[in-house]
């Protein structure tokens, strides 16, 4: 439970006024419009709400999960899918910027039937997140909370949501600090990831719980993205989760990558997964008995991309 509704504004807000809520601890003040590396005020900062059905099958349920997607993000990976309102320069979206807006479309959502609210790129936005998730309880809903994470988060942030958030569903991307910087100008991405995925798994342990329907309840998946070309880093990835966590943790390994503007210039970046390597990587999942979880078919590169200039990103 969230306590108090005026002490969560209260916490909320001063969080805001010096902030170090991420591991880049710019320190500015964004209640006076400071902006620090994410480029966010104090505002909602949410980019889209939408139900989402493409996300893993106990994520997602028969009938999709409420995503709320907040704008930019703190890592700014140059192959990001959502680069249109994950990036830095997106725009601001004047309609999702009201507090009151934001609650009623989440609950319009959840009146549909929808039992779970998924938070995209939360890192930077933990005061709004709480807020909307406060807000909820006011008006009576309970819905399950996933925390969707690129995993660039302070260990003390994710030990204050242990008992907030059911679903942690974290991205883990790197292993190598050189890559993280190339890609995403976060060469501690490992070791702060690392930590990070060590308390979620702390707080939720390798199992999952689901309800009657099969929707998951508790618990967390790790996802992890194979990038062309840097397959040694993917083999690391599991290696850890395998070594550090457990094999028998539920691993979402996925083989969606699609060139960006971006990285579509890029020697290895500017094209498609292979065969070949997808498979290594495969392998390597059955050789550190890892075998639960999902993966996905190679065609999924076409068809799983959003366009977050329609009101329905997604074509699920």
């Amino acid at each position: 439970m969230l306590g108090n509704y005026e002490n969560v504004m209260d916490s909320c807000q001063k969080a805001l006024t010096h902030c170090t809520l991420c591991p880049r601890e710019c320190g500015v003040d964004r209640t006076r419009g400071v902006l620090g590396y994410c480029r966010n005020d104090s505002g909602c900062n949410v980019a889209s709400i939408c139900i989402h059905k493409g996300e893993e099958p106990v994520i997602s349920g028969e009938k999709g999960i409420c995503n709320v997607f907040f704008n930019h993000c703190n890592m700014q990976c140059s192959y990001c899918q959502n680069y249109q309102i994950s990036s830095k320069q997106a725009p601001k979206k004047p309609d999702l910027d009201q507090w009151q807006e934001v609650v009623e479309n989440i609950a319009a959502i959840l009146s549909q039937g929808i039992t779970a609210v998924g938070f995209v790129t939360p890192s930077h936005q933990l005061p709004q997140m709480k807020r909307i998730m406060k807000e909820l309880q006011q008006r009576g809903h309970q819905p399950t909370y996933v925390f969707n994470t690129n995993a660039y988060d302070k260990v003390r942030a994710i030990a204050e949501l242990e008992n907030l958030i059911d679903v942690y569903l974290p991205d883990l991307k790197y292993a190598e600090p050189e890559l993280a910087y190339k890609y995403s100008g976060a060469a501690d991405y490992p070791e702060i990831a690392g930590a990070a995925i060590k308390e979620m798994f702390a707080q939720k342990g390798p199992g999952i719980k689901l309800d009657e329907k099969g929707n998951m309840q508790k618990g967390m998946i790790i996802r992890h993205l194979v990038l062309p070309g840097h397959i040694e880093n993917s083999l690391e990835c599991l290696r850890f989760i395998a070594r550090e966590l457990s094999p028998e943790i539920h691993i979402s390994l996925m083989s969606q990558y699609a060139p960006t503007p971006l990285v579509k210039q890029d020697p290895e970046m500017g094209r498609v997964l292979r065969p070949e390597e997808y498979e290594m990587v495969l392998q390597e999942m059955d050789r550190l008995g890892m075998t639960n979880g999902w993966i996905q078919a190679l065609e999924s590169a076409g068809c799983l991309q959003p366009d977050f200039s329609q009101t329905t990103p997604f074509t699920d």
